[in-house]
């Protein structure tokens, strides 16, 4: 099943309605989504994989945030916590980086999701692939991954 399928096939069975949008241009990263949709850079969902000594976890970021590693070597109660190389990624959840979407991954994963998306009410994540993305209620997008809501970014 391709990438985008299998996102869809994740949102289907929770439920969800939703539209894949595929943009005429790259989104490749949350500034370029941004542009593309038109919408505030904040709005833009990263879906982040971390190492947490050595465990994979996805961590969504608001596109205008960065992801706090000692932020989340506490909530994870970890000793080691680095971002995963492209390879990593592609094995831990079957999406190439630019095209992680937060749902479809090749197995579950622990999701954790920046508090501060909660300042909009309809935020963009990518849709496995760079130029494929869709927008979903905040709240929707926490429980489809069971996300823990937590402060992950830096300050």
């Amino acid at each position: 099943m391709k990438g985008q399928e299998r996102v869809r096939a994740a949102l289907r069975e929770a439920g969800l309605d939703i539209e894949l949008v595929r943009l005429s241009e790259s989104a490749r990263t949350a500034q370029l989504a941004a542009d593309a949709l038109r919408t505030p850079l904040g709005s833009i969902v990263k879906s982040l994989v971390f190492l947490a000594d050595g465990q994979p976890v996805v961590v969504l970021v608001a596109g205008d945030r960065r992801a706090s590693v000692p932020k989340l070597r506490g909530l994870l109660s970890a000793r080691r916590v680095m971002i995963a190389d492209a390879d990593r990624v592609r094995q831990e959840t079957g999406f190439s980086i630019g095209g992680v979407p937060p749902v479809g991954h090749a197995h579950p994963l622990p999701v954790w999701v920046d508090a501060s998306l909660s300042r909009f009410e309809t935020v963009h994540a990518a849709a496995g692939h760079h130029q494929v993305v869709f927008p979903i209620p905040y709240q929707a997008l926490v429980e489809i991954t069971n996300g823990q809501v937590a402060d992950v970014t830096e300050s």
